[in-house]
């Protein structure tokens, strides 16, 4: 019985370990690439920005865009511009930002939070009047793909400025402070009503090969942009969201800790139940030559080889579960809470083979002290004992 609970701890662990790690680091991954795949992985806009929901000019003077392409970590760039209004309808009204893009915007990346309709095809000339807009303002304001918005940007000192655009799709990034605000058009709007020349952008995205690399990378691109323009990495831009990625390092840690110690303590009751069932033995043992520490190796292997099954079975249910989620995402979460609507899941090797690999080396490291029990029985009273 003490064997059976044994090795039911392990594999308890196991699994608890191998969702806890995976879920967690997949959530950060997947929240990372959610906000990089929409603002850029790092965006640059003139100083004279600052916060502001308008776009100012980027400064010329300095920029070096072919520089900041032909970088080896850098997958691709595209130019925007953004400007605030309302849309307004006959029943209700939602304040938002019109992020203007052209022919460089990356559809193919955009499709991916995409829900509905199509994304229309941005060119420098003329003015396309399709927009796409997030699944929360289509709701709020009871629109669908193919219908007609009107759209209201105020310039100070100005008349308000009326504009009807066309929905041609819906998308949705599961972040509200995106969804809450953003829709995507031409850029050639928000420069008409910016008072911006034809060739000029308020700011571009820049997406990396690799999200990890952004620190590596960031020195870089700075001095490729002139000192009155500056860099912003997508991390910075929504602090409030970094640090909700990071309590999953501390929780993930925090569970991870509670498991060892679960499992350690019964695997040590496991050696010592073994040690005091086998007294008898290990005085013969002792009778026959064998000193304390072989008799202590014996036990601790033992005790090691009776973990495997749980090892095994731990893997095996923990991962099939992790798998099933992946696939089919049958686990839903809030996205208001937790800016994703399922529960992401990264299947790394190296995690899950550290998971057992690790848990296995500190189990033989807590057996050694319980294991000096041994050195303690006396071999003619083992003898005697049973």
């Amino acid at each position: 019985m003490i064997v059976f609970i044994g090795r039911l701890s392990v594999a308890l662990g196991i699994i608890v370990s191998l969702v806890t790690v995976s879920t967690g680091l997949g959530s950060k991954k997947a929240i990372k690439n959610r906000m990089a795949d929409f603002v850029g992985h790092i965006s640059v806009k003139s100083t004279k920005s600052n916060s502001s929901y308008n776009s100012s000019v980027l400064h010329k003077e300095g920029l070096n865009v072919k520089g900041i392409q032909n970088l080896s970590d850098v997958s691709n760039t595209q130019s925007y511009a953004t400007v605030s209004g309302i849309l307004r309808t006959e029943e209700n009204f939602a304040g938002v930002i019109l992020k203007g893009v052209a022919k460089d915007f990356d559809a193919e990346r955009f499709h991916n939070f995409m829900v509905a309709g199509e994304v229309p095809k941005f060119t420098e000339e003329g003015y396309n009047n399709q927009v796409i807009l997030s699944d929360k303002i289509a709701n709020d304001l009871h629109l669908k793909p193919k219908d007609s918005i009107v759209a209201i940007f105020s310039k100070e000192d100005q008349q308000p400025i009326y504009r009807k655009f066309e929905i041609s799709g819906i998308y949705k990034t599961d972040i509200k402070m995106i969804d809450d605000l953003f829709i995507i058009g031409d850029i050639n709007h928000v420069r008409k009503i910016q008072d911006m020349a034809k060739t000029e952008v308020g700011g571009i995205d820049i997406f990396l090969k690799d999200s990890d690399d952004i620190d590596a990378v960031y020195p870089k691109i700075e001095k490729l942009i002139g000192y009155k323009n500056y860099a912003e990495k997508a991390t910075d831009k929504y602090p409030q969201i970094v640090d909700w990625i990071n309590i999953f390092d501390t929780n993930i840690g925090l569970i991870i800790t509670i498991m060892l110690i679960v499992v350690v303590i019964n695997i040590i009751m496991v050696l010592l139940i073994l040690i005091i069932e086998r007294t008898n033995s290990i005085g013969m043992l002792k009778t026959l030559g064998a000193t304390n520490g072989q008799i202590r190796a014996i036990f601790i292997n033992y005790t090691l080889l009776i973990m495997i099954p749980g090892l095994i079975m731990g893997n095996v249910i923990g991962l099939g579960f992790l798998v099933l989620q992946k696939i089919f995402g049958f686990i839903k979460l809030n996205p208001e809470n937790y800016y994703v609507s399922t529960v992401p899941v990264d299947l790394n090797p190296v995690y899950i083979l550290g998971i057992s690999v690790g848990i296995l080396a500190i189990s033989a490291f807590a057996l050694v002290l319980p294991s000096y029990l041994i050195s303690k029985i006396s071999p003619v009273k083992a003898i005697k004992y049973n």
